[in-house]
């Protein structure tokens, strides 16, 4: 089993910046997929950003320009830099791991304040 922890959420005014962190328990970013999806209040679950085991990244193009999705294999985490950030950001964004099985994280809140 493993274990997906995100952290680096909280509060921010628009236009600020977070950096989200996922750590794995093991190395499951080396071989596969790391994604970001976000919930916002209302809204169903949106896919964010992947970057692949060869080191691919797609964006959704709300956040494209604005977001970053990067890996540190040697410590197991995927890292998503958020700048320029506006309220319609304001979300419970959760940490996707897919290998030959598939993790989720808890979910760490971000809020942008107008």
């Amino acid at each position: 089993q493993v274990q997906l922890v995100e952290s680096g959420g909280g509060l921010v005014q628009a236009g600020g910046s977070l950096r989200l962190s996922c750590a794995a328990s093991r190395s499951i970013f080396s071989f596969g997929t790391g994604s970001w999806f976000r919930r916002a209040p209302g809204k169903q679950r949106e896919l964010v950003a992947t970057i692949t085991s060869g080191g691919l990244t797609n964006y959704a193009d709300s956040v494209k320009g604005r977001f970053t999705i990067s890996r540190d294999n040697a410590k197991n985490t995927v890292y998503l830099q958020m700048n320029s950030l506006k309220p319609e950001d304001t979300a419970v964004y959760y940490c996707f791991g897919a290998g030959s099985t598939s993790y989720w994280g808890q979910g760490t809140q971000v809020i942008v304040s107008s």
